[in-house]
C-alpha cells in the first residue's frame, strides 16, 4: 500500500497514460505523453493540470484584513472583492515560510492558496499568529483544483459555462460559476506564463469535470499535463518554486519577487524590517538567469563559481523546451549578477562556462 497522498483524480491518471512520481509526499503524474509535447501544447494550444494537491485555507472574521496584513507581505487592503493577489509569508529574519495567493470574497472573508508540501507548516504558522476576531480552516481535503492553461484555454472553458469568461480579468475571479453544472471558483491565474484559469471545486466533482474538459477541449488541442511540463513552463517564465527559488533561507527580495513585498504598508508585517533594508540597500544575493556557453545542463544545487570563489548555486535548470538552450536560474552574490557576467557551473566535477542573461526566458506574446 502506498503511503503517499493522492488527489481525487488519482484513479483517472492511468486512463490518460499518466506516469506518477513522489512529489513532496504526493503520488502525482510527472507526464501523460511527454514533457516536451505537454509543454508545447500549453504554449500553443492548451493543457489541463490536476493541482488538487495544493492547499486552501479559509479565513473569516471582522479582523481578517488586519490579520492578513500582519502575516503577508503584500498589501491586502488594495484588494476589492473578486480580486486575487500574489503574496508571501515570511519569518522575522525575512526568510520565506511560503508564497501564496490571497483571494478576497468580502471584507471579512478570504481564501489563501498555499503550496502542497507546506500545508501543515503554513497552517501551524497561520494558527500561531491568529488574532481575536479571526477564524481559519484548512479546507484542502474537500477542495480540488484544476488548471487549464494556454492560448485556447478561455475558448475551451467557455463551452461549458454561461458566465462570460472574457469579463474575468487577470488576477480576478468569480466564485459562483457553473462549469458543466459544477459550482466552481474560476480564477484567471496560473503558473505557466500563459493565459488561463484555475478552478476550485468540491473534491467529489473533480473526476467528472476533468473528463468533460478533456473531451470538450480535444478538438482545440487540449491535453492532460503533468508536473514535468508545469515545472519547465513556470521555470521559463521565472515563476519561483518553493524549495528551490524560495525557502526558509531565501528572502522574496533575493528571489526577485519584491513586487509582492510592500514595505511601507500601514500595518507592519512579519519580516518587514529586514526586507525593507534589502529593498533599500540591495540584497546580498540575487536570482539571475544563466545560459550555458559550454555544453552541459545546469541542475538544482550545482555550485556556481567566479574564478575560485563559490558565489552561489543553481536553483533550477534544464534545456528550455521553448528556446532549445541549456539555461538555469541561479542564486548568486549580487556583485556578480550583472547581465553579461561570465560564470562557471560545476557539472559532474567539471567547471563549465556560463553567462548571466536576462530572465524570464519566456514572455507571452501580447495579443
Amino acid at each position: 500500500m502506498s503511503t503517499l497522498k493522492r488527489t481525487p483524480l488519482f484513479d483517472s491518471y492511468a486512463k490518460y497514460g499518466g506516469k506518477t512520481i513522489d512529489f513532496g509526499g504526493w503520488e502525482l503524474p510527472v507526464q501523460f505523453s511527454s514533457i516536451g509535447l505537454e509543454h508545447e501544447a500549453v504554449r500553443t494550444k492548451a493543457g489541463l493540470f490536476d493541482v488538487s494537491h495544493m492547499g486552501e485555507v479559509d479565513v473569516r472574521g471582522e479582523n481578517a484584513l488586519a490579520y492578513l496584513q500582519r502575516v503577508t507581505t503584500n498589501d491586502v487592503s488594495k484588494l476589492a472583492a473578486g480580486q486575487a493577489q500574489y503574496s508571501v509569508l515570511c519569518y522575522p529574519d525575512g526568510g520565506t515560510v511560503d508564497d501564496l495567493l490571497v483571494y478576497k470574497y468580502a471584507d471579512d472573508h478570504y481564501l489563501l492558496v498555499i503550496n502542497a508540501g507546506n500545508i501543515d507548516k503554513d497552517y501551524a504558522w497561520l494558527s500561531e499568529h491568529l488574532i481575536e476576531g479571526v477564524t481559519i480552516e484548512n479546507i484542502s481535503p474537500q477542495t480540488a483544483q484544476l488548471a487549464i492553461q494556454g492560448p485556447a484555454a478561455e475558448g475551451i472553458l467557455q463551452k461549458l459555462t454561461d458566465t462570460d469568461l472574457s469579463q474575468i480579468g487577470v488576477f480576478r475571479f468569480q466564485s459562483d460559476v457553473l462549469v458543466d453544472g459544477v459550482p466552481a471558483l474560476v480564477s484567471r491565474t496560473g503558473y505557466t506564463g500563459e493565459d488561463g484559469f484555475e478552478l476550485y471545486l468540491a473534491a467529489d466533482q473533480a473526476v467528472k469535470l476533468w473528463d468533460t474538459l478533456l473531451a470538450v477541449g480535444a478538438e482545440d488541442g487540449l491535453v492532460p499535463c503533468g508536473l514535468g511540463a508545469r515545472d519547465t513552463l513556470r521555470f521559463e517564465a521565472k515563476l519561483p518554486l518553493y524549495g528551490q527559488e524560495l525557502s526558509q533561507t531565501i528572502t522574496p527580495i533575493e528571489a526577485g519577487i519584491g513586487f509582492a513585498v510592500k514595505v511601507d504598508k500601514e500595518v507592519p508585517f512579519i519580516g518587514q524590517e529586514v526586507l525593507k533594508a534589502q529593498k533599500e540597500n540591495g540584497a546580498p544575493r540575487k536570482l539571475v538567469g544563466i545560459e550555458m556557453i559550454d555544453r552541459g545542463i545546469p541542475r538544482t544545487h550545482y555550485p556556481v563559481y567566479v574564478g575560485e570563489e563559490l558565489i552561489g548555486e543553481v536553483t533550477t535548470g534544464t534545456q528550455s523546451p521553448t528556446l532549445k538552450k541549456n539555461v538555469g536560474l541561479a542564486l548568486i552574490k549580487s556583485e556578480h549578477a550583472a547581465v553579461g557576467t561570465t560564470l562557471e557551473v560545476e557539472i559532474r566535477g567539471k567547471r563549465l562556462k556560463a553567462e548571466v542573461v536576462a530572465a524570464p526566458f519566456y514572455k507571452r506574446p501580447k495579443n
